[in-house]
């Protein structure tokens, strides 16, 4: 569906250009909803400019739905568009229209008749759940309701691909879970292909399948949602799984400890459902404290992550840890005084 092959963007010229995008490589499936994680200044608005055709690479090949997006004429280009709808962080909304209205507008401009206007208009209505909110203004909106009529006005000309530019940054906790719950149901219901933009992990931990981390223009890791959350290798993913992963004063917690072998012990999948700590305390004769747990979920399974303190004779901390590999736990000694 998507591909993005070798792909550099160039601003400026000589010693003050900018790489703003550097040698990307990238396949999005058909169908899939796919997560960009970065930091400001990652380089992930330019990738989505990249997208959408509002830029060309520098150099590389930007594939969509089967058109080269640097290379196609000027009538190929706008056809490739009509495939890519996309939403914003602060809406985008016509303040002087209507919810119906501004979910019409993209319509009107094709130049569909009004009674197959409004048939559609009101299904989407319906499907982003705004029912008794058609005639209000964008003023008498929520956040959420907002990025509602977003997504319907986006979705009106059926597209292929929907872009997510930081659709959620401006919403509140709950609000984002409800835009999400939302992505995902038309994710499942319409087939449709998702890329989302974002620098929050809990965004790409509940309804990314997979997911590319950028860092200074570049894609430092790729992979299923699951396989980056259970061994994240750049220093930069590590940092974003920490966030969804490791539960706020994990650090502090582990200062204050006194004396003992400090074991990070990660389960995916069923493994977050079997008794391995009981197995541990029943097989060894050594104590064992919970410091911190935390089991975050992903479209791809549950994650968990539990610290524990072992205080005992290094042999038989060793043969469990030894043990916790058998089970198939992965383990790591964070800390050993």
């Amino acid at each position: 569906m998507i591909q993005l092959t070798d792909v550099n963007k160039k601003f400026g010229a000589g010693a003050n250009a900018i790489n703003a995008v550097d040698q990307v490589n990238l396949d999005i499936e058909e169908g899939e909803i796919f997560g960009i994680i970065g930091y400001s200044g990652a380089g992930k608005s330019t990738l989505i400019r990249l997208l959408n055709g509002l830029e060309k690479p520098s150099s590389g090949t930007v594939t969509i739905a089967g058109y080269e997006m640097s290379s196609v004429s000027n009538k190929k280009l706008r056809e490739a568009r009509q495939k890519i709808s996309m939403i914003f962080q602060h809406f985008n909304l016509l303040w002087s229209r209507t919810v119906k209205q501004n979910i019409s507008f993209p319509l009107e401009i094709a130049g569909i008749k009004k009674t197959e206007r409004e048939k559609k208009v009101n299904e989407l209505i319906e499907l982003v759940g705004l029912k008794g909110r058609e005639n209000a203004y964008p003023s008498e909106l929520s956040g959420g309701q907002k990025q509602r009529v977003g997504i319907a006005r986006a979705l009106a000309n059926d597209p292929e691909v929907l872009l997510c530019d930081e659709a959620t940054s401006a919403l509140d906790p709950e609000t984002t879970d409800s835009i999400l719950d939302l992505l995902t149901s038309i994710n499942e219901r319409l087939g449709l292909t998702i890329v989302l933009i974002t620098h929050e992990m809990h965004v790409i931990r509940k309804i990314c399948h997979q997911v590319a981390v950028m860092e200074a223009g570049k894609v430092v890791e790729t992979g299923s949602v699951l396989e980056v959350f259970q061994s994240p290798e750049a220093p930069i993913t590590k940092r974003f799984v920490s966030q969804v992963t490791e539960p706020s004063g994990t650090e502090q917690a582990i200062a204050h400890l006194p004396t003992g072998t400090l074991v990070k012990l990660v389960f995916v999948g069923e493994r977050t459902e079997q008794p391995v700590l009981a197995s541990l305390i029943r097989t060894f004769p050594i104590e064992v404290s919970i410091v911190q747990g935390n089991i975050s979920h992903t479209k791809g399974g549950a994650y968990g992550t539990l610290i524990l303190q072992l205080i005992g004779h290094e042999k038989e901390i060793e043969e469990a840890i030894a043990h916790l590999h058998e089970q198939g736990v992965r383990t790591e000694v964070i800390g050993n005084d």
